[in-house]
């Protein structure tokens, strides 16, 4: 009887819901992991069950066994199944309604420490044209906490240097004001005015508004950021895996340590809602945190 009703919801996630074979696969060996464990622990032969409580004994059985995003991911394969037995009247009601998936714990960005951040700055070579394009490309990132695709689509016209802002055209055609400091000012000025043309005449000539140009003279690609991103951190003996990202965090880290408004970070990051930028405040306390039970003198006390 089971057999045949699996083989049924496998064709009905396959015509029906358009699944791909990879997750119906997965569907069918969750369904399949759930009734072995009905099986070996006697609550039932077969899956027409409309106990909720053996649902709770599965969770808790595999708690142990699996991180929060596979339990979640085996809770959603058994509520789709139970819904379709419950709408093809298999069952005459959906045991699996009430039953919640644990909470995935929400998962704190990456960030470069300040200590880092200084060492690439300190060994950026400047002497060439594509050097100091990278001093730039960095700074910006940290500096501004731009997404990859906000630095390589920005154009020359977005630069108000006189009144030292960057209009930044973000997520949803949402644009919002970066504030540029005076070191990264007179950067982006020198940059401009000897760096980017000298850049340009490795190309075809193509006219571009672009602002920051790859080596072959054309417009910097994201993909091409990350290159440089990971080489900056190589050639600076730091060995990690880093991103335009990881900078981005670091930015909004960096100004919630030095007592920067809550809500001001979420404007500097073009964030909608509050809510999403308050993931940096866990972030900062947890450092405020280790820093004072490194050096507090009743903390180092008492960790010893």
């Amino acid at each position: 009887m089971d057999e045949s009703i699996v083989l049924k919801f496998h064709d009905y996630l396959l015509y029906e819901k358009n699944y791909s074979p990879h997750t119906i696969v997965s569907y069918l060996g969750d369904i399949g992991d759930f009734k072995d464990f009905l099986l070996h622990e006697g609550f039932s032969k077969t899956l027409l069950i409309e106990r909720e409580s053996l649902f709770d004994y599965y969770l808790s059985h595999i708690s142990e066994m699996y991180k929060v995003s596979t339990i979640s991911r085996k809770l959603s394969s058994l509520k789709t199944f139970y819904r379709y037995l419950k709408r093809e009247n298999y069952i005459q009601e959906n045991p699996t309604l009430l039953i919640k998936a644990p909470k995935q714990e929400r998962k704190l960005p990456n960030i470069i420490h300040e200590r880092e951040i200084n060492l690439i700055y300190d060994t950026i070579d400047r002497t060439t044209l594509l050097g100091q394009r990278n001093y730039l490309i960095f700074d910006m990132l940290y500096s501004l906490g731009l997404r990859a695709s906000e630095l390589c689509n920005l154009s020359i016209k977005q630069i108000d240097l006189g009144r030292s802002v960057i209009i930044i055209k973000g997520k949803g055609s949402k644009d919002r004001v970066a504030i540029l400091h005076d070191e990264l000012k007179d950067t982006i000025s020198h940059y401009i005015t000897y760096v980017r043309p000298g850049l340009l005449m490795k190309g075809d000539g193509t006219h571009t508004d672009i602002l920051l140009i790859n080596y072959k003279g054309t417009p910097l690609t994201t993909r091409g950021l990350r290159v440089i991103l990971n080489k900056l951190f190589k050639d600076a003996g730091e060995y990690m895996k880093v991103s335009p990202h990881t900078l981005r965090h670091s930015f909004a880290t960096s100004l919630l340590d030095h007592g920067a408004d809550l809500r001001v970070v979420q404007e500097l990051l073009g964030h909608e809602h509050l809510k999403t930028t308050q993931i940096y405040t866990h972030l900062s306390t947890e450092r405020i945190q280790k820093t004072y039970e490194k050096h507090h003198p009743r903390a180092k006390k008492v960790n010893k």
